[in-house]
């Protein structure tokens, strides 16, 4: 049995986009143990995964947390270790374990953090880079292939896609905010998730343009569809005035609002039940590409190149001069609502034939 080792733990997106590396690596390695190490708040995304075998928490910040994983840890001779987070405290966690074979980020004799050379297409892009901050930048902007595309390769293993597996109390959540809600089956069901938390502000959609989104796409299709207002905790504020204004286009506009506190599961449940999400860069992008739930995602400061759809969405990307810049004040202008309407009637249609 060979037993491998990942470590990542944020941010949420990341670490469910990274279970694409699951079934190579068990081809690669069979047969194969897999122990993933992820921040407590990332846990429910990988603990019901069938290539997972342990999942173990570990708060960053917390001496006693990192020391009792490493000691826990410390008790097996990994195959191999995948180490894809750049924190110090990770970085001497797996420096401090016994493997035949490491990817990925740790200290050198010297106590300075490093990569290895077959994580170089990554890391090289990172703050970790090398060749520095201004090389790393010209290097994402550069890249044309996908996250899963990169981690396959460096990892000797095919290209895979995410699996988020839903419990049933996760789906049942879902069936009961679909009744709550009176949602038709018989409607195109579209999720607007167009906020980005607090730190890339220019991620987002505006308000003023979610709601026009929102209102154009709905007269777009003669108002047969019914609208999902999607987000986390950070967006509570700015979805209620979200609601208020796509309440003020009803009767021609139906929507339901998720509200932002659902649990991480049930939030996926919800999102796996969608016709249609139009969604920043963000974790429910991630979650509808896992359940092959169709997108139109758009990008202003984050490279689109990085997120693989596998064939089931639409990019729409920033015009402008800063776009890939990842500052949080990037010309998020040219996403326009005419730009937005369009890709989404593209991937309706597609859903409409499927049916």
């Amino acid at each position: 049995m060979h037993d491998l080792l990942i470590v990542k733990t944020a941010a949420l997106g990341d670490v469910l986009r990274t279970t694409s590396i699951l079934e190579g690596l068990h081809e690669r390695h069979a047969p194969a143990r897999v122990t993933w190490v992820t921040a407590a708040g990332a846990v429910d995304l990988v603990r019901t995964h069938p290539r997972i075998d342990a999942v173990v928490a570990v708060d960053t910040k917390s001496e006693r947390s990192l020391a009792e994983v490493a000691a826990r840890l410390g008790s097996t001779a990994w195959t191999r270790i995948v180490s894809l987070d750049d924190e110090e405290p990770l970085c001497r966690l797996v420096a401090g374990l016994r493997c035949a074979s490491l990817s990925g980020a740790t200290l050198d004799a010297r106590g300075a953090r490093v990569y290895t050379d077959d994580v170089a297409p990554w890391f090289d892009m990172g703050l970790l880079s090398r060749f520095g901050k201004a090389e790393a930048d010209r290097l994402k902007v550069a890249n044309t292939k996908s996250q899963p595309a990169l981690y396959a390769e460096m990892l000797g293993i095919r290209m895979g896609k995410p699996a988020l597996v839903l419990p049933d109390a996760a789906r049942a959540a879902a069936a009961a905010f679909r009744a709550r809600h009176g949602l038709d089956a018989r409607r195109p069901l579209i999720g607007l998730n167009t906020g980005a938390g607090g730190r890339w502000v220019s991620k987002q959609l505006s308000e003023e343009r979610t709601v026009e989104l929102a209102r154009s796409l709905s007269g777009a299709l003669g108002g047969r569809a019914t609208f999902v207002l999607l987000g986390g905790d950070a967006e509570a504020e700015r979805n209620a005035r979200i609601q208020a204004g796509l309440a003020r286009a009803r009767p021609e506009l139906a929507f339901a609002d998720a509200g932002t506190r659902n649990p991480l599961l049930d939030f996926a449940g919800i999102v796996a039940g969608l016709d249609l999400l139009v969604t920043s860069d963000s974790l429910a992008l991630h979650m509808a590409v896992a359940a092959d739930v169709p997108v139109v995602v758009f990008f202003a400061p984050t490279s689109a190149a990085e997120i693989e759809l596998y064939g089931r969405g639409e990019k729409v990307v920033s015009t402008a001069a800063d776009y890939c810049s990842y500052k949080p004040d990037a010309d998020n202008a040219s996403i326009t609502t005419p730009r937005l309407v369009a890709a989404a009637l593209r991937q309706l249609e597609h859903v409409g034939a499927r049916r």
